[in-house]
């Protein structure tokens, strides 16, 4: 698991500037960002900016990508729902997945809220995403337990808790990122390692293709030392002041996905 062929992602608007963001800076971020992804050896297909969805970017909220199959969601918001629509179309038309839409009239579901840790799902129950969205992520991939998760706070899961490694859970150590931490340890099924960091927002982190990703030492100064001592898989670095004022961290700008490059045998 966390080997990936291609990363989607979706060029900044303009318009971001109305959620309270630096469009300048957030940008550089951005371009940083997609050269990383192909640095890791991603194919990466960027979306345009459409300036009618000021929170295009965050694509990650968008779909729920495994074995080959996406899980289209549907977020709280309506007015995203034609951020949902341009990436359906994207993942059926240029990486030809399988598509599962939500049946559920009444569920709720956002990317953020979603942990894989390669051998389960962890749902977040949040102010973004229901126990109907939870239903929808088990029903399209049986194959793995999926358990919800509380989220008390107006944020995602995967802004408190990331895949650091395999089996390795990323959490920092503030209070709530440690309540939802004892309720995971509770429900999962598998037994994990944990990496605790200092700072709330050092907890959103990228493992892609053996690397591990996460913010400059500006930003997580005391979880940049803790990961510089804990942490002996190559380490990549990123500025993520701007876009990280809006969303849950490094995850929420692409959709991370494995495809062949062959067909297997049969």
């Amino acid at each position: 698991m966390f080997k990936y062929s291609h990363a989607v992602v979706s060029r900044i608007p303009l318009s971001l500037r109305t959620r309270g963001v630096e469009i300048d800076v957030a940008k550089k971020e951005f371009e940083a960002y997609v050269q990383l992804l192909r640095e890791l050896e991603l194919d990466v297909i960027e979306m345009p900016q459409d300036e009618d969805l000021p929170e295009s970017v965050f694509i990650e909220d968008t779909a729920v990508v495994c074995n080959n199959i996406a899980l289209i969601t549907k977020p709280n918001s309506a007015a995203r729902q034609k951020e949902v629509e341009n990436v359906r179309a994207i993942l059926r038309k240029e990486l030809d997945l399988a598509i599962v839409e939500i049946a559920d009239p009444k569920a709720k579901l956002e990317g953020g809220d979603v942990l894989f840790t390669g051998k389960e799902f962890f749902v977040g129950i949040s102010e973004f995403t229901n126990e109907g969205g939870a239903r929808a992520v088990a029903n399209a991939f049986p194959e793995f337990p999926c358990c919800p998760i509380k989220v008390t706070e107006k944020r995602h899961l995967k802004y408190y808790v990331t895949m650091a490694g395999p089996d390795l859970l990323c959490i920092s150590n503030t209070t709530h990122s440690q309540e939802i931490l004892k309720r995971i340890e509770r429900e999962a099924t598998f037994s994990y390692q944990t990496l605790t960091l200092s700072e709330e927002n050092a907890a959103n982190v990228l493992h892609i293709n053996g690397h591990l990703v996460h913010r400059s030492i500006d930003e997580i100064p005391v979880s940049h030392q803790i990961l510089s001592e804990k942490i002996d898989m190559p380490r990549k670095v990123l500025n993520f002041t701007e876009l990280g004022k809006y969303s849950s961290g490094l995850c929420s700008c692409c959709i991370l996905i494995k495809r062949s490059r062959y067909i297997r045998n049969l």
